[in-house]
């Protein structure tokens, strides 16, 4: 049935016209005028008016209109966009496939009747279920293109379209995927260029990739997104396992290009008619949001923050008042989901310790381009100006500083009001330049309340090159990861070869489990004056080096889905002395049926003590007081996160090995500070950090150079796990 709240829109059908009037292009407007009409409908009526379909009378709308207005909104927005043939706001395909629903419940629908041109394409499905997949829709079907192949979409001329191919390199039949290089345009932007989704993976150590484009507003009322197979490669061929095509607002305008300081107007940028990329879309201080929970119906992922911080001062996370209403009335709703709004990353209380770092980020991208930095902000603490005021670098130029230095609630007009700054910058293909670091600090000149500085959310996007192309290169895998990845796949176990995920709980508690004897299995010792550095094969995120040097990428919001690590036998048991459980942090194996009960299984025995704040009780006695509360604070943290009921509330395997990387730095600076101390009460101590100064020496360029107290215990044994053994600075 349909609910009263559609009916009071359809009543009104006709005051605005043909279909054409009534729905604009631009979906920022549709959804003002339909708040508008349902709220002028229900709010109009009398409350003794029957109830309608959903047995809500308008007394019950007015009544809660702030709590259920927008999902309200929403709902008609989707069922008045189904009623009209033909239009389409939103499009999922499932390539090689009749189409079905994904784990969301999300549609997807055959590909074939896009195929404009697809001379001997291929339905193929995937041999191999990789347990990190988050749906088999659209990743266990994919369409293969040995020769050029077009698919030809109708849209809306002047709008700007999101578009996402998602690509999953398993085994398919006869076809090798580390032999697929290959091209994509859409319209006259090339998008990718010598792409191959293998390779990528594997440098990226997951399992599938999405890439995400925001294609420029066109006079055109078709697109045309072609792959063409790579010429410079024989035998090879294209293949996609899903796209998406998206309408979407257009939220980008003029910006200032960073660095460049010219009068005349010659320093800015107009965003507004270019196609770009999404490299990187983070909810600063706040969970992982799917895309589900995303806004405007644009179903983008934003990810967890921590693991691009520099350095080791990685500040404090704030959440927002529950009460606290987010006010959008300077940007659009579609900007960024309330989530990002209500959470945030600080410097945190102390003004004295917040005047001696900064808050940074850093990310690898591709050179020579341009890139946007989106900074989003919503003061939700204070309400009223000078309270908290910023200095905004990137690249290490000014981006805001001084005079302008950033006063959110100013910039607002308020508090919980949200706001969102757009910057420019050029990365050249110089030494080191393959980089876009962020960086806050507190601004002194304008002598606010307090000194810090605070962020909700980051995004980065890729411009296009005067030749309308977005292509970059692919990462380089080190050659450890080559052979690993390249070993044969299957439904069933063979050989010696093994898959640690995080994807289900009961992997989850697995790894918590080899990690309690990874975690310090790679403490090292300690010798002054002395820097060790070992090339690392676990590029975990797309801003890892490989093996020492840098790898040229096109990085994405969503790098860090469907991570899975792969690890042989042999490789486990070095890294864990052949799972001695002597060297574990309980020295006691997962399951025990002799203890009692609670205790048989150390996971829930660790909960349990977790919860109740004993966790010291599980701790073999040799290590009590050799533990930094910090550490195990962090690595507790991380463990229960891993164990979590909710899948959606488990970390990324990315995101555990960088928080034990985080706990092993603050035992490894606890050790250090106790050598240090010539105080013996200090020693058992929960010392205070200068955070800015934890054992890492900083060149003038800022970069972190590692810790200079490191020694491994042998290049052959912290080759396994070295992003753990090895933490540098990110």
């Amino acid at each position: 049935m349909v609910p009263n709240v559609f009916l009071a829109v359809g009543d009104r059908w006709n005051l605005f016209g043909a279909v054409g009037d009534v729905f604009p292009a631009n979906s920022a407007i549709l959804e003002i005028e339909l708040s508008k009409m349902v709220i002028s409908r229900d709010h109009q009526q009398n409350g003794d008016k029957a109830p309608g379909y959903v047995g809500h009378s308008s007394t019950f709308f007015k009544a809660t209109w702030n709590i259920v207005g927008e999902d309200v909104v929403n709902s008609s927005i989707v069922f008045l966009y189904a009623s009209i043939e033909g239009f389409l706001p939103s499009l999922a395909i499932d390539c090689g496939a009749k189409g079905g629903k994904d784990e969301d419940g999300r549609t997807w629908v055959e590909d074939a009747k896009y195929l404009s041109k697809s001379e001997n394409s291929v339905q193929i499905q995937a041999g191999y279920q990789d347990p990190s997949l988050l749906s088999t829709v659209p990743y266990m079907s994919a369409r293969i293109f040995p020769s050029p192949a077009t698919y030809k979409f109708s849209i809306q001329a002047k709008q700007r379209y999101l578009v996402r191919f998602h690509f999953y390199p398993s085994t398919y039949q006869s076809f090798n995927v580390s032999k697929s290089f290959f091209e994509v345009t859409a319209g006259a932007v090339k998008l990718m260029s010598n792409f191959s989704a293998s390779i990528t993976c594997q440098a990226l150590t997951q399992a599938y990739v999405i890439k995400e484009y925001s294609l420029a507003p066109s006079e055109s009322e078709t697109l045309e997104i072609t792959f063409t197979p790579s010429a410079n490669h024989s035998d090879t061929f294209a293949f996609v396992n899903g796209i998406e095509l998206i309408e979407m607002p257009n939220l980008f305008g003029m910006m200032k290009m960073v660095g460049y300081d010219n009068p005349l107007g010659a320093n800015l940028v107009d965003a507004s008619s270019e196609n770009l990329e999404t490299m990187f879309r983070l909810n600063v201080g706040g969970q992982s949001i799917p895309p589900g929970k995303d806004v405007g119906g644009l179903l983008r992922s934003w990810f967890y923050d921590e693991p691009y911080i520099f350095g080791a001062t990685i500040g404090v996370t704030l959440q927002a008042d529950k009460n606290l209403k987010i006010d959008y009335r300077n940007i659009s709703k579609s900007s960024a989901p309330e989530d990002v709004y209500r959470s945030s990353r600080s410097m945190g209380r102390d003004s004295d310790m917040n005047l001696k770092f900064n808050l940074t980020w850093e990310f690898h991208v591709d050179p020579n381009f341009t890139y946007i930095v989106r900074l989003h902000f919503c003061e939700f603490l204070y309400d009223k100006p000078n309270m908290r005021a910023s200095n905004i670098y990137i690249n290490n130029e000014t981006a805001q500083g001084g005079e302008e230095s950033a006063d959110i609630y100013v910039w607002a007009n308020g508090k919980g009001v949200p706001v969102y700054r757009d910057y420019a910058v050029m990365v050249n293909d110089g030494p080191d330049d393959e980089n876009v670091r962020v960086q806050l600090n507190p601004s002194t000149l304008l002598k606010p309340q307090y000194y810090d500085a605070f962020l909700n959310g980051l995004e980065i996007f890729k411009l296009n090159d005067e030749k309308k192309s977005l292509a970059g290169k692919n990462p380089d895998p080190s050659a450890m990861m080559i052979r690993t990845e390249n070993d044969p796949r299957s439904f069933s176990k063979t050989g010696d070869d093994y898959v640690v995920v995080g994807a289900t709980g009961g992997a989850a508690a697995a790894f918590v489990v080899v990690a309690l004897v990874v975690f310090f299995y790679t403490k090292k010792r300690k010798v002054d004056g002395v820097e060790s550095h070992t090339a690392s094969w676990l590029p975990v995120y797309g801003n890892s080096h490989v093996g020492g040097s840098k790898s040229s990428s096109n990085h994405l919001a969503s790098l860090a889905q469907g991570l899975c690590r792969h690890f042989s036998l042999a490789e486990m048991k070095q890294a864990t002395k052949n799972f001695d459980e002597s060297n574990a942090l309980c020295s006691r194996p997962a399951l025990n049926p002799s203890l009692p009960k609670e205790q048989v299984s150390l996971a829930d025995w660790a909960l349990s003590c977790h919860k109740k704040g004993v966790l010291e009780d599980i701790i073999d006695p040799d290590f009590k007081g050799k533990i930094d509360p910090e550490c195990l604070e962090k690595f507790a943290e991380t463990a229960v996160k891993c164990l979590s009921d909710q899948g959606i509330e488990r970390p990324h395997m990315g995101d555990v090995l960088w928080n034990l990387e985080y706990a092993l730095q603050l035992q490894e600076t606890a050790d250090g500070m106790k050598s240090r101390s010539n105080s013996a009460g200090e020693q058992g101590s929960n010392h205070s950090r200068d955070d800015s100064s934890v054992g890492h020496r900083r060149e003038p360029s800022g970069r972190s150079v590692g810790n200079e107290l490191e020694l491994n215990e042998g290049k052959d044994e912290s080759a396994i796990f070295s992003q753990l053994a090895n933490p540098t600075g990110r």
